[in-house]
């Protein structure tokens, strides 16, 4: 931004530029796009972000975001409530259901363990998987998180706890790139990533 600019303009720029994959030019075209808008927009829009934040929250079981206490998902009789995919954030649930290939049951983790960046198993949703694990007639565990080192040493972690549970533990086939985030791999890629996994123990 210039010099000239106004503050406010300078704020709203800074505040779209901390959005993830934002960056300098698409934070300047949204803060424009803003100002130009209609005020009676510019309320709706500001109240779907007051709304969103406010009344969503995890679902008590599968710790999804939902404005229900359980969501649609868990409520769904239709489902496999014999197998659980667990994965890193709900974005990863949108990702799979995007297939059609997948009946079970979800339980996001929101967030894998990472020691540099200060994250142990207590800080993302482990206990309740587990508290699932043992209270619920569960068959499989696919682990889906990211091809990461976090996800990879998350996936190993959980598994190790589920070792003594008489449960089968999967993991998703590698038809997705290491480094890569479930987020952006394309359906074709996971349905077949889903129908490749291989059981860690």
């Amino acid at each position: 931004m210039w010099k000239n600019s106004s503050i406010y303009l300078i704020k709203l720029v800074e505040q779209f530029e901390s959005l993830p994959g934002i960056g300098r030019k698409t934070a300047q075209k949204l803060a424009y796009h803003i100002l130009q808008m209609p005020k009676e927009k510019i309320k709706v829009f500001t109240n779907s972000i007051l709304d969103a934040h406010s009344k969503i929250h995890c679902c008590s079981v599968c710790c999804n975001f939902t404005d229900k206490e359980i969501c649609g998902i868990c409520l769904d009789k239709e489902r496999d409530n014999s197998t659980i995919c667990v994965v890193e954030d709900p974005k990863d649930v949108d990702a799979i259901e995007r297939t059609h290939e997948f009946s079970g049951l979800y339980h996001v983790l929101h967030g894998v363990i990472s020691p540099l960046n200060g994250i142990g198993p207590d800080e993302i949703k482990i206990a309740p998987l587990i508290n699932r694990v043992k209270s619920e007639k569960i068959v499989e565990i696919i682990m889906a998180t990211n091809p990461t080192v976090e996800g990879e040493a998350t996936a190993m972690y959980i598994s190790k706890l589920l070792k003594g549970l008489e449960i089968k533990v999967t993991r998703l086939a590698y038809g997705i790139p290491v480094g890569a985030t479930l987020e952006y791999a394309d359906e074709v890629t996971l349905s077949r990533a889903l129908l490749g996994r291989s059981e860690l123990f």
